[in-house]
């Protein structure tokens, strides 16, 4: 990486060259030996760190004014703190390769031009100009010490583990402490249908460690209509799963979709699975997998969308239900979920659309999520519907309501 992003953005060649200490923690540029005087006029290294935001996998581009810095605010010889840094304490979850940077504060000083306000146009005139507010009266006072200039290259860089691309909206929107909550989550997608398919799209862009994805019906026409993203021709009557595998492959790490049915006999295939997604519209399918899932204590949740055309125009209900390993057996019994074929089942027109089949797998990962810490969750429901012709949303948190 380092060599990569060095060879080919110049700002940062150039950083090198003048003898920066440059390195890189995935989606963000780090310079160390920056040295400042702290409260005491004591000589401090300090380092600075700032976005990189990739316009492909080799190339980097400057994106605000602002920086953050593993220090104590810089003090002038005089005592005092240095002015026009503005911004306050803040902290930065950074990767164990950067474990000796520890991001304390973050900066914000906009350059004048002719008196005006001005932002960076590279990574070079935004590094000299913070170094040169933060480290000027420690360089001053102590003319003798070679920083910040000493040449030395800090290549090691943690790769990332999942994707093939660099996420760099976890770093944009400073969320890398919250999306550490699902490394190591294994997780399971049983059908890859309408709903199934939104499912994978939106945990393929999530850092879990391996998506498992199972379903053996083919790609036809009518499921371009409720599939996420652009298709190719060329993809019709393959495996769903091998149509997924092959679209998703460029994404990500950690990804095996297969052509296969599972039921209560499939424990092999969830060997190391940490949770589960059932997609699937049919009751004793459904059946099957519930007790495969119960019996191995993998928590899941399950989706479902019942839509009717009584009335000219379609409504009905989206759900998603939620079964922890230690209530799933009183769960299942509330009969949340359909666990048994309808009598002519074959004659059963079976609506689904594109939107609501997103809108229901929205529901179900946005549970998931909440589950792993990322994003709050006041009341813990685990049974949630929406009401298409009203648009009203009820949720379940007790076993016992009615």
């Amino acid at each position: 990486m380092f060599q990569k992003l060095v060879s080919h953005n110049d700002d940062i060649r150039r950083l090198v060259e003048k003898g920066y200490a440059v390195g890189f923690d995935s989606e963000y540029l780090i310079v160390r030996d920056v040295p400042y005087l702290d409260t005491n006029r004591a000589y401090q290294l300090g380092a600075i760190v700032t976005k990189l935001v990739f316009t492909d996998n080799e190339h980097v581009r400057q994106d605000d004014h602002q920086i953050f810095f593993a220090g104590s605010h810089p003090y002038n010889m005089d005592g005092g703190q240095i002015g026009n840094l503005a911004g306050g304490p803040t902290t930065l979850t950074l990767s164990a390769e950067a474990s000796d940077v520890v991001v304390q504060r973050s900066f914000s000083n906009k350059p004048r031009v002719n008196g005006q306000l001005v932002g960076f146009d590279n990574f070079f005139d935004k590094i000299e100009s913070y170094v040169g507010i933060i480290s000027g009266p420690a360089m001053a006072m102590y003319p003798g010490r070679k920083e910040p200039l000493t040449y030395r290259a800090v290549e090691k860089a943690a790769e990332d583990a999942i994707f093939k691309i660099h996420d760099t909206m976890t770093s944009r929107a400073e969320i890398t402490g919250l999306s550490a909550k699902f490394h190591g989550e294994v997780v399971a997608i049983i059908g890859l249908g309408g709903t199934g398919a939104y499912t994978l799209d939106f945990l393929a862009k999530t850092p879990v460690k391996e998506i498992r994805g199972f379903d053996r019906d083919p790609f036809h026409v009518h499921n371009a209509f409720r599939s996420p993203g652009r298709f190719e021709h060329n993809e019709f009557n393959l495996s769903k799963a091998d149509m997924y595998q092959a679209r998703y492959y460029n994404l990500r790490h950690g990804l095996k979709l297969e052509a296969k049915f599972i039921d209560a006999s499939s424990a092999a295939d969830f060997e190391g699975v940490t949770f589960a997604f059932v997609c699937v519209d049919k009751g004793s399918s459904r059946a099957g997998i519930f007790d495969l899932l119960i019996a191995l204590d993998i928590p899941f949740i399950d989706v479902g969308m019942g839509l009717n055309r009584k009335h000219g125009a379609l409504s009905g209900m989206m759900r998603a239900t939620y079964y922890a390993p230690e209530t799933a057996a009183a769960v299942r019994a509330k009969d949340l979920a359909e666990l048994t074929d309808r009598q002519n089942e074959e004659y059963r027109v079976n609506i689904q659309i594109g939107e609501l089949n997103a809108l229901n797998a929205a529901m179900a990962v946005m549970k998931f999520k909440r589950l792993k810490g990322f994003y709050v969750e006041k009341t813990p429901d685990f049974h949630f519907l929406f009401d298409l012709a009203d648009g009203k949303i009820a949720t379940r948190s007790e076993l016992n309501e009615a």
